[in-house]
Order: structure tokens, then sequence, then C-alpha cells
């Protein structure tokens, strides 16, 4: 799968662009705040529908716009996958309304100009991006790693986005209940209906979770290893809120940076005990209005030659383990789909020492297509420059380079 057209309208710093795209590597260099950014995040946006930058997606409307009743930004793309061309466009809207204090922002999305819902178009189009402060996925807090593979999964997993959706919005009307109950007391059978349907909905994310990151980190492992030159082993810990393997009677329970054995396990199953732990934790739920078991407080540990990279890893192995992550994620991807993802990198040349930057640079052979910001051309070796692209990106506009 590659990009072969991509066109901004009022996208950030971009009032209008339009660029068509080889199916081969390209380096997008320029001083800093040109825009090179900018291209990696509506290329991403078009895979997950959501900012990497933006924490509200209004602030992805170029702030030059001029005010009106309605302003339109657009993202639209055209790409080959499985030998058939198709456009996807995302639409960003936001609506004055009369006198109205707060304008009213939505989404709309067109794949072959029809309009479709988020859930339905999911993974048609799949990138994978690296960004250096994608070290919170490693650092940061249980929330930022299951984002990170909420997002992974979406592209990939049928139905994963949609189940994730209908577990948060059940999720929200438990804790409401929950809520109402602690402080108004009341029948806590009636958290059963809500069980029923928190538990189908997490044991399809759990069942997820558990196949897919088994599957990535056999690839991540091999990776990493070639990335260490075989002095690090890398392994992926998955730690769910609740554990839906059963515990041997008269034993403890192992250690959670211990490797587990999940994979064996069917959704039903995990479903079954899913519910039954909802309904022993009630007490406890109550106590504190909440839903305290479910895949929404799931953890994702990185841990190289048992060391666990959160507490205790250097900055050094903490990038290294996101690049492995990062590539073995192409790999994944085409081993799911039969299609390569396109690669984003941005600055990620700063972030590597020499050895490192040889290894991607080797890496990035078998990729079908893939994007690479850069402020310093330099840092790339003078035969790689000289084999691919080079565009430069400066106040707003791309210029290919010609090649001497």
């Amino acid at each position: 799968m590659y990009l072969t057209r991509l066109s901004l309208t009022n996208f950030r710093a971009f009032s209008r662009l339009d660029l068509d795209f080889p199916r081969r590597i390209i380096l997008l260099f320029g001083a800093n705040a040109q825009g090179k950014t900018s291209i990696l995040e509506a290329v991403s946006f078009l895979a997950t529908f959501s900012s990497f930058h933006a924490s509200n997606e209004r602030q992805l409307l170029n702030f030059n716009m001029p005010e009106a009743t309605q302003m339109v930004g657009r993202v639209l793309a055209e790409y080959q996958r499985a030998s058939k061309k198709h456009t996807l466009e995302v639409r960003l809207i936001l609506e004055r309304n009369g006198t109205a204090a707060s304008p009213r922002f939505r989404k709309e999305i067109l794949l072959d100009g029809v309009k479709r819902r988020v859930g339905d178009v999911l993974g048609h189009f799949n990138a994978v991006i690296f960004l250096p402060q994608m070290a919170r996925i490693i650092e940061g807090s249980p929330s930022d790693r299951r984002r990170y593979v909420d997002e992974l999964l979406a592209q990939i997993v049928p139905h994963y986005g949609k189940h994730l959706s209908d577990y948060t919005k059940v999720l929200s009307q438990r804790n409401a209940l929950l809520k109402m109950l602690s402080e108004q007391g009341g029948d806590a059978r009636q958290l059963e209906v809500w069980d029923d349907m928190l538990a189908k909905h997490g044991a399809a994310i759990m069942h997820a979770r558990i196949q897919a990151l088994d599957e990535l980190e056999l690839v991540a492992r091999r990776v990493h290893q070639q990335l260490t030159h075989g002095a690090e082993i890398l392994r992926l810990s998955y730690q769910p809120a609740y554990e839906p393997l059963p515990q041997p009677k008269g034993q403890l329970l192992l250690p959670v940076d211990a490797a587990l054995d999940r994979g064996k396990l069917k959704a039903d199953e995990i479903q079954t005990g899913l519910k039954k732990a909802l309904h022993a934790a009630y007490r406890e739920d109550i106590s504190r209005g909440l839903t305290t078991l479910g895949p929404h407080r799931d953890d994702l540990r990185f841990l190289s030659n048992q060391i666990d990279l959160g507490d205790f890893g250097s900055r050094g192995q903490s990038r290294t383990v996101l690049l492995a992550m990062k590539l073995a994620e192409v790999q994944w991807m085409h081993q799911k789909t039969g299609e390569w993802p396109v690669l984003l990198l941005d600055e990620i040349m700063s972030e590597l020492d020499p050895q490192r930057r040889d290894d991607l640079l080797t890496a990035l052979d078998q990729v079908e297509q893939g994007l690479i910001t850069s402020t310093d051309l330099d840092m790339f070796e003078d035969a790689f420059v000289a084999k691919h692209d080079t565009w430069l990106v400066e106040g707003g506009r791309v210029l290919p380079q010609i090649k001497q």
C-alpha cells in the first residue's frame, strides 16, 4: 500500500498543498516550524483519525483562515491498496450557530466519495509513525501505553475500534450508576445489565491485545536483537487489570514481570471470568464510585534483559526499543494484511547514535514507502541521500530537489 497523492486545505499552516508521491522513501528537510511534521500528521490522521499533537481537533484548522459561519479543513489522499485505487477524505468542520458561545465541531469521513463512520473506515489506510515525544509510551503513564496499543490494533484487528468505542460508552454508564449507588444507595443488582455488556466488549479487547502483543513481541524481539547486536533481549509484559488466567489452588500469583502464556485463552472464557470478577468487586466499585477492573486499567511494560525500561532504562535503551517497535509494527502489519504501511519518521536521526542510524537506514530497504523529516541532511549518508528523493519544506511550500 502506498500514497499517490496528498491534498491539504486549511490544515495546520497549509492553506493549500497538493503533492504527488513516488513509491519510495522521501526525505523532507528544512528548518523547524516550516510544516514538515504537519505533513506526517496529516498522513497519520488518515490512519487513526486522531492527532498525535492536537489536544483538540479544532487546532488542526488553519489559524489564518478568515472568520466565517462555517470553516472547513480537508485532508484528502489517493492511495493504492491491493492493486485498487482509493480516495480517503477527512473534513474538519467548525460551525458558528448564531450567537452560540461554543461553535460546533464535527468530522466527516468519505471513502471513495461515500460518507462512512470512523469504525467502518479504520484500517483501510495504514501508517506507522515515530515521533521523538513517543518516549512517553515507555516512560509515561499506563494511559499513554493503552492509547499506543489501541491505535495500532484499531488499524489491523477487525471490529477492535467498535468494541473499544462501545466499551467506553458502557463504562461511562456503569460508572455513573456506581457513583449514584455510592451517594444514594440502592440495589447493586442494577449493575448486572452493564456487567454483561462491559464483559462482552472488554473480553474482545483483551483477547485482541493478548494475541496481537504475542505476535508483535516475536517480531520486535528479532528487530531489537539486530539493533543491539545481540546484547539485549526485549520482552513485552502485558499487565491486565483483570487476570484471565486461573490461579492454581495453593499457589501464589506470579510477579507481574513474569511471562504468562495467555495465548490459548478464548474470548468467551475471558468474558465469563471478567463478568464474575466485576460482580465480586461490587463492594469496592460502589465504595469508590468507579469500575476498578477491565481493559481500561490495563498496562504494558517494556523489558530489556529483564529490566523494566519505564523505571530503570536509559534514554538510549528507550529510543532503541521504540525504534524496534516501530520497525516491528511495519512487519507485523504486512504479515496481517499483506500490505506494507506507510512509515513516518519525524526527526529520528537526531535521536540515534551513528551505529543506530546505520541500522535504521539498512532496515528501511524493506519499506515500500516512507516519509522521513530532518533539519539536517548531513545526518544521512551521502549514498542514501543520492538514492532517495529529497523535498525542501519551507514556509508552507514543498519543493522537490532536482538531483545533479
